[in-house]
């Protein structure tokens, strides 16, 4: 269980609840040994470093160059400094050109007594200043920003990056109208939604009416509405954070692109019912006034598509699912076991840096904790999602689109599926590469496994799935979604779910954060103040009408918290020089077997194939969605890359 998050030695206000079991069900991570709390025998002592085992560390080449140091370094030396440097946690941005200059200026390092320190650590993030004793952090531009200084501004962006961005497996299609909450009228307000079919009909300037909208698939939504809603009032009662329940609705035009339409904020009733339940929508406008309303409400929509994106897209679905099919693995299956070596790549490194993300990034005070919205109650929020949207058969892409109504199932089609939105690059790009695994896994499991009986009478491959649906993430057991394993063709579907979510879904949500999040406008972690129209004081309310630009910025994160999360998201968007993709480096036992060497070549073949497919679609002009003026190319899902922060390259694992 994840009772290692809090440090409730140290006061009642560390402690964070134990996160598996029937409160809270959560996936399970390796045991560490580690004694219980002397306060609360529920939780585990944090004292001590995280135990994994030894086959499973950061090799020298990655320990030394790379993630487990850089990471470690960052947030136990360089954050500590930024927090000395930037004594006011609650100070934000003055000016939008004081958010540029941490591209340019950067912001100055307290001396150490080794002076360039932090250069020889992070040379891509820290200059050495020669005649200070100085380290000054300078943030790399992103690319977004480099190609376009005011691509955030967009609204044509902010819809793009729902289908091209680092979150795109969140959007729906809208397929009930009117929109109606499933929540308990009587504990959050009345449960319809404020966006009429008159605002729709509005927005679209008479072009269909909702009906036919709905009926052609052309509404559809980013619904953080009841997920977050329970959380409002919990979250307000922190300081310096706020939260809604948020609905944003898109609009499919003609040329394949979205179009936001409007946004719904909603805060609930309040818990001891003196506050009645506030909602208000909000469109796009040519007014001053509602134009700065407008971008105030894509903050906090960008908000909470960054908490749901780091939580749920990320770190739940890729690392904290993964972590019970390695244990399993390694518990059931003999090294020499088939599966076993098919699957060891994929699993290469992720309990490592996982006892890291425990360690300082998801735990109570952490980063996530002190710099996205919900605060402490983050990880909680993240246990919600998982017993109300995660299911084993929704981790595979094709499955996964089709439960969002973003294809339906056609055997005419490429992939058997047709897509909603046809120009989408992540399931463009995705179904390719999931295409492309599932071949490889097809030849190798049917090489091992000819017939069925094979897989029935396969001992180790029985307790290895039993496992891992009873106990790995046994808190979900008697859920929809677990596929038998009876036959090559079950086998084939579980390993090839298990390979995209630890390759293709990880490379999707990871290694793009700093080109779409290093400029933290574009995606801000935390709201830290309500609507200037959801009851304000009087002061307030002028300054919004004076200086509506400062009430933006004083809503984005402060000084620190985008420092933080900046410095994060560069180290953890950064390919490590011993990195290992998709497709190189076989085991060395399949080059003993003819069949399978062969397989693997093909794989490879595919791979690179897969390759100049993408970059062939990010030069065409009508792939709106992946290409135009100042517009990053789609290559998250390109197999192969160099070190460094690239924006592509798909590893085996999750590693970073």
């Amino acid at each position: 269980m994840y009772n290692d998050l809090g440090n409730p030695d140290s006061g009642a206000d560390k402690k964070r609840p134990v996160l598996g079991g029937k409160e809270f069900p959560y996936p399970r991570r390796c045991r560490t040994g580690r004694p219980r709390c002397k306060t609360d025998p529920e939780s585990e002592s944090r004292s001590g470093t995280t135990y994994v085992p030894r086959d499973e560390e950061f090799s020298t080449i990655k320990e030394l160059t790379f993630s487990a140091k850089t990471l470690y370094s960052v947030v136990h030396a360089l954050v500590p400094s930024l927090e000395t440097a930037i004594v006011d946690t609650d100070l934000g941005f003055p000016l939008f050109t004081s958010i540029d200059e941490l591209f340019n200026e950067g912001v100055n390092l307290p001396p150490l007594q080794k002076q360039g320190f932090f250069k020889d650590l992070l040379p891509r993030l820290v200059k050495g200043v020669t005649d200070v004793a100085e380290d000054v952090l300078r943030f790399e531009t992103p690319e977004t920003l480099n190609r376009d200084r005011f691509f955030w501004f967009s609204d044509d962006e902010f819809a793009r990056q729902t289908l091209a961005g680092i979150n795109p497996c969140a959007i729906e299609l809208v397929t009930e109208w009117p929109l109606k909450s499933k929540l308990d009228p009587k504990v959050y307000g009345p449960p319809e939604s404020a966006i009429t079919t008159e605002i729709i009909e509005r927005e679209i300037k008479g072009f269909m009416t909702v009906d036919e909208a709905l009926k052609q698939k052309k509404l559809f939504i980013l619904d953080y509405h009841d997920l977050f809603l329970p959380y409002v009032n919990k979250v307000r009662q922190l300081k310096g954070t706020t939260l809604y329940g948020s609905r944003t609705l898109f609009f499919l035009t003609p040329d394949g692109t979205l179009k936001p339409l409007a946004i719904e904020l909603t805060r609930p009733l309040s818990d001891d019912g003196g506050k009645p339940q506030w909602k208000q929508v909000f469109t796009q406008s040519w007014h001053s006034t509602g134009k700065w309303l407008w971008r105030l409400a894509k903050a906090h929509v960008l908000a909470h598509d960054s908490v749901y994106h780091q939580l749920v897209s990320h770190w739940l679905r890729t690392h904290s699912a993964t972590e019970p099919y390695i244990i399993a693995a390694n518990r059931q299956l003999s090294a020499m076991h088939p599966i076993y070596k098919l699957l060891h790549p994929h699993f290469r490194y992720t309990m490592e840096i996982n006892g890291l993300a425990r360690g300082f990034l998801i735990n109570g005070e952490g980063i996530i904790e002190s710099s996205f919205s919900p605060g402490k109650y983050s990880m909680e929020l993240s246990s919600v999602a998982y017993d109300k949207q995660w299911q084993f058969d929704l981790q595979a892409l094709p499955n996964d689109l089709i439960s969002r109504g973003l294809a339906v199932e056609d055997p005419t089609a490429p992939h058997g599926l047709k897509l909603a939105i046809e120009d989408y690059p992540f399931a463009n790009d995705g179904l390719l590469l999931w295409d492309t695994i599932k071949e490889w896994v097809t030849d190798y499991v049917n090489h091992y496994y000819p017939d069925p009986s094979r897989i029935a009478s396969d001992k180790e491959l029985q307790s290895w799935w039993t496992e891992i649906r009873t106990v790995g993430h046994g808190d979900k057991k008697d859920s929809p979604g677990w596929p038998d394993l009876k036959t090559p063709s079950d086998l084939i579907h579980i390993i090839t779910t298990i390979v995209w979510i630890a390759s293709g879904h990880h490379a999707a949500v990871n290694f793009g954060q700093y080109t779409y999040a290093g400029y933290f406008p574009n995606r801000p972690t935390i709201a830290r103040t309500n609507m200037p129209v959801e009851d304000p004081k009087e002061e307030e309310r002028k300054l919004f009408w004076d200086k509506p630009e400062v009430t933006l910025l004083t809503c984005f994160p402060s000084q620190i918290q985008a420092t933080k999360v900046m410095a994060i998201l560069d180290v953890l968007s950064n390919h490590s020089p011993d990195e290992e993709y998709l497709g190189q480096d076989p085991e060395p036992a399949w080059k003993q077997e003819p069949t399978i060497q062969a397989a693997f070549e093909r794989f490879n073949g595919r791979l690179k194939e897969l390759e100049g497919i993408i970059d062939a679609r990010n030069n065409d002009p009508k792939f709106r969605n992946r290409n135009g003026a100042g517009v990053v190319p789609y290559e998250l899902l390109k197999p192969f890359s160099e070190p460094g922060v690239t924006g592509k390259g798909v590893p085996y694992s999750i590693s970073i």
